[in-house]
């Protein structure tokens, strides 16, 4: 572009960048992406970057206008850039553990059969309820599991070890997992507070 004309831009600068987030915010509705304030700060100054990248480089006798090709140039950049994240987050899932994975010395236990703890909900739920308002919430709370998840239940408290549980019901080791999950899961514990 020679002489570079400085006018292009000024739609894009005017009202404290209304147009630039308008056409921001536009591109985020299309991906879908669940941004919060700090992401959508970061993405508006993304955004001015890529503007200025775009008026440096762009031809007009490419035939294109300068605005469909700005606003090409900027979903490329928010789609390299969310790309980007997710593969930030990706590394750090597969670094993570679950407490309930098996321990890898022994099949017989999870990670969190061996965090030590005295925290005992049902023993707290007994400090705060009333006998008989604890056994009907009690009764609530097993009506919400399956039948397995309430042998699985009924199995832990008759002392047997996870892989014994295992063995008894015939499950897999993502079953039991997967069960144990939704036992300890807030929305069905929440009925005992």
């Amino acid at each position: 572009m020679s002489g570079k004309d400085l006018s292009i831009l000024q739609p894009y600068c005017e009202n404290d960048m209304k147009k630039l987030k308008k056409i921001s915010k536009s591109i985020f509705l299309k991906f879908n992406e669940p941004l919060a304030k700090a992401d959508y700060d970061d993405f508006y100054s993304l955004a001015n970057l890529t503007l200025w990248q775009a008026y440096n480089t762009y031809d007009p006798d490419m035939g294109v206008c300068f605005e469909g090709f700005f606003h090409t140039c900027l979903q490329k950049k928010f789609k390299s850039e969310l790309t980007k994240r997710h593969r930030h987050k990706r590394v750090l899932n597969q670094l993570a553990t679950s407490l309930d994975a098996a321990n890898e010395d022994e099949d017989k236990s999870s990670l969190m059969d061996l965090i030590p703890s005295d925290f005992d909900t049902f023993e707290e739920v007994l400090k705060t309820q009333e006998k008989e308002q604890y056994q009907n919430k009690v009764q609530q709370y097993i009506s919400m599991l399956s039948n397995l998840q309430v042998n699985i239940l009924n199995l832990l408290v008759d002392g047997y070890e996870p892989y014994e549980i295992r063995q008894i019901l015939k499950l897999s080791e993502r079953d039991y997992t997967n069960n144990m999950q939704i036992i300890r899961s807030y929305e069905n514990i929440k009925i005992l507070f």
